[in-house]
């Protein structure tokens, strides 16, 4: 990878700003200086809009974290799922809640605990006397977007019953499939650092998740202004929907026509392959990556105001899509080696497709 290519990269796993990748803040122009309406077409114009709505509400909730809000943002137009990880108090449940109040369709939410079920998550066929028959009660899968808090209380057999929902959209209660209404997003938070009562995610589960993101602790200033605008109420009690259900799938629906260029696809495979190779992981990225990645990638081009798809997107959201699905090995944990450092080593060791026609059709 060549000297720009490393800085770049590296802004963007930071979240600073580069010339080939402008983080989505309200207000600010397109990376090729125009503003929105401008040389842009209708559907990009709307989905500026619409992310800049979204986004700014959730920060009236979420205060000082605009790259969390980006990859909230990225996963909901990749039709994808969030994981959100970290220490207790920092606004995971928030987060969850405030995008799932920032668009008017069905919300639903799952508190897991030890002794939940899966038929609490999925529904329950229960047999109606009246009318001498088993009729079907949804539960609480059944909506556009399921907050499932504190996903790893519950034990891996109702973890499970998620899984056939978030890859295909489906549930099969009693041998009978019943489809789940688009969009369809499950957020779902969970704390790395309790151990008694928890039980980890299978790779299976976390691999259904496009993104995890970490919160982290709030600077000063940000926390100063959470404390100045929440402590006498909780912003989420007066957060208003500022888009619907259809305006979402409409999104989506564009976000799924974004060019890639043949050059950027090899580039995403070779990227998540090279993860299979790195010695310190005992479980590289799955083909179910590739997919997820390109499709991140995709939404994060289209929230930079392109139609096409360049390297700097993969490298945006590499990390957020990947490193939660690598296993380390033991030496590498005995090492202090994370699984975020093996991305960042794999973005600056595979080269990086070069060329005028990586964004043409």
């Amino acid at each position: 990878m060549t000297s720009r290519a490393q800085s770049a990269s590296t802004a963007e796993l930071s979240g600073e700003q580069t010339p080939g990748q402008v983080p989505y803040r309200p207000g600010e122009t397109y990376p090729n200086g125009a503003s929105p309406g401008h040389s842009h077409p209708a559907g990009l114009d709307e989905l500026h809009d619409t992310a800049r709505r979204i986004a700014n509400n959730v920060e009236r909730v979420l205060v000082g974290k605009p790259e969390v809000v980006r990859i909230a943002l990225v996963t909901l137009l990749a039709e994808g799922h969030l994981l959100v990880e970290d220490v207790p108090g920092v606004g995971k449940t928030s987060l969850a809640k405030a995008l799932a109040r920032s668009i008017d369709c069905t919300v639903s939410r799952i508190q897991f605990t030890p002794d939940l079920l899966p038929s609490d998550v999925t529904g329950v066929s229960i047999y109606n006397r009246q009318r001498a028959d088993f009729e079907f009660r949804p539960g609480p899968v059944f909506a556009n977007i399921v907050v499932g808090d504190e996903i790893n209380r519950a034990s891996p057999k109702t973890q499970s019953a998620l899984l056939e929902c978030m890859e295909e959209r489906q549930v099969t209660v009693d041998t009978t499939t019943y489809h789940l209404d688009e969009p369809f997003m499950v957020i779902a938070t969970q704390n790395p650092i309790e151990m008694e009562g928890t039980y980890a995610l299978p790779e299976a589960q976390r691999d259904r998740f496009t993104a995890r993101v970490s919160i982290g602790y709030p600077d000063p200033q940000a926390e100063l202004a959470m404390v100045d605008e929440h402590a006498g109420q909780n912003p989420l009690s007066s957060l208003e929907p500022v888009a619907d259900a259809a305006t979402v799938h409409r999104l989506i629906e564009a976000v799924r026509g974004m060019h890639i260029a043949p050059e950027v696809r090899q580039y995403a495979v070779e990227l998540v392959s090279a993860t299979r190779q790195v010695p310190e992981l005992r479980l590289g990225a799955s083909p179910r990556a590739t997919l997820q990645l390109v499709r991140a990638a995709r939404a994060q081009a289209a929230l930079s105001g392109r139609e096409y798809v360049v390297p700097d997107d993969l490298h945006a959201v590499a990390v957020p899509v990947l490193a939660h699905r690598l296993v380390l090995t033991t030496e590498a944990h005995a090492a202090r080696r994370s699984a975020v450092d093996v991305v960042r080593g794999v973005l600056h060791r595979v080269p990086v497709p070069h060329g005028n026609g990586l964004g043409h059709r």
